[in-house]
This record gives C-alpha cells, sequence and structure tokens, in this order.
C-alpha cells in the first residue's frame, strides 16, 4: 500500500486530474476541492521533483480562477436577460435572503477586499460571487479581486497538505490527514450553525409547551423574539 507509481506517472495523472477537479467544484460546488488540492500537495512534497509543489500551485489556483470567471460569466448572462438563467437561479438557491443582504453591506463597505476573503470562509465563495453579480460589478473589477481570492486558496490548502506530508512518512498517511482537517475546516462551522438553530429550535418549543395558556406570561418570551437575530448572526459569509 506504501508503494505508489514512479514520480512521472504520478504527474502525468495528478495535474490533468487536479486542474479538472478544481476547475469542476469552482463551477459546481460539490466537489471538495480544497481537499483536492491537498491530496495532490501531499503527493508532490514526497516527490523528489523540485517544482512538483511548484506546479501543484500553479495549476491548483488556474483552475480556481478559470472555474469562478467561468460561473461569474454565466451568472451575468443570466442577470443581463430577460428571462435569467438557471446558472443564476441555481446561486440564488444556495444563498438566503438574510445572507445575501449582509454580503451586500459588506461589499459596499469593503469592495474588493470582501470578494479576496471569500475563497478562505468557508461557505463565503457563493453568496460573495451572487452579491457581486446582483449589484452588476463589471467583470474586470471581479477579476481584480478573483485573482488573489484563488492565489490565497491554493497556497493555503497546499501548507494544509503540506503539513499533513510532513507530520507522516507514508503518502497515504498524509492525505488521509490532509482531507480530514480539510472537511473539518471546511465543513465544521456549517455543521455548527445547523446544531445551533437545532438546539434552539427545540428549547423554544420546550419553553412553548410550558405554557399552558396561549398569550400567558412565557408568550412574549417564545422563540420567535429571541432566535431570529442568532440565526441571522450565524449566517455570515
Amino acid at each position: 500500500m506504501s508503494q505508489l507509481p514512479s514520480e512521472s506517472a504520478q504527474q502525468a495523472v495528478t495535474y490533468p486530474s487536479l486542474f479538472l477537479l478544481v476547475a469542476l467544484g469552482a463551477l459546481v460546488p460539490v466537489v471538495p476541492t480544497g481537499a483536492v488540492v491537498s491530496s495532490a500537495a501531499v503527493v508532490a512534497f514526497h516527490q523528489t521533483a523540485p517544482l512538483a509543489l511548484l506546479y501543484i500551485f500553479v495549476v491548483a489556483s488556474f483552475a480556481a480562477f478559470l472555474g469562478d470567471i467561468t460561473l461569474y460569466w454565466l451568472g451575468r448572462r443570466g442577470v443581463n436577460s430577460k428571462n435569467g438563467s438557471r446558472w443564476l437561479a441555481a446561486l440564488e438557491r444556495r444563498v438566503s435572503d438574510d445572507t445575501l443582504e449582509q454580503t451586500q453591506r459588506k461589499l459596499r463597505e469593503h469592495g474588493v477586499t470582501v470578494l479576496v476573503l471569500s475563497r478562505l470562509v468557508p461557505a463565503g465563495r457563493i453568496p460573495v460571487m451572487l452579491a457581486c453579480l446582483l449589484t452588476r460589478w463589471p467583470t474586470p473589477r471581479f477579476i481584480k479581486g478573483a485573482v488573489p481570492a484563488c492565489l490565497a486558496w491554493a497556497a493555503t490548502y497546499q501548507l494544509i497538505g503540506i503539513l499533513g506530508g510532513s507530520l507522516f512518512d507514508e503518502p497515504w498517511e498524509g492525505v488521509v490527514a490532509a482531507v480530514a482537517l480539510t472537511v473539518l475546516i471546511s465543513g465544521g462551522p456549517t455543521v455548527w450553525r445547523r446544531l445551533r438553530r437545532h438546539g434552539k429550535g427545540k428549547g423554544g418549543s420546550a419553553r412553548g409547551d410550558g405554557n399552558g395558556t396561549p398569550g400567558g406570561p412565557g408568550a412574549s418570551n417564545g422563540p420567535a423574539a429571541c432566535d431570529g437575530p442568532a440565526e441571522s448572526d450565524g449566517q455570515q459569509a
């Protein structure tokens, strides 16, 4: 299990696969692209080729940038069309009204900085991209933020892979560690928000059941009065 193919064979598979998976993941946000980059970085870390890690960084950042620009172009077509588009509709379905409102406010206040940071925040890329589309950012302005955003994103997940590769002698062990850490970073905040909402929902029902008379002393303290702002705060972009 510890034996790997030759480095030339690994590179012939790794770079094209990395490019395709990252670009596809940018267009259809179901592929765990961060885990893909980290895994590729682990393999590159254990290679003797001095430029392997540099190639991983270049391929990953370029694929992410190309995917983002393509998705933004498709979204702009929907914004400019009277009938919209399925790409724009897909983005809108993934973002709640509260999240979109908060993201648009941050975009007005901080501009391109929000776009740069959006790729480093779990579940932050799509809300910011949708906000840019609905505020009709021109493509050159979006590109200005997308370039450093993709570079920072690729560097971050590559460092996770390097860390995983440095902790273990066997590449496959480093891949497992890097993927686990990546999934924890990207999925942890979302799971935590859902658990919070679920727990508050159960707590609200318990408080409501404890008051037998509608409109009684506990009615004004029901879940609708206390849970609304908390849920909104949990949807930060």
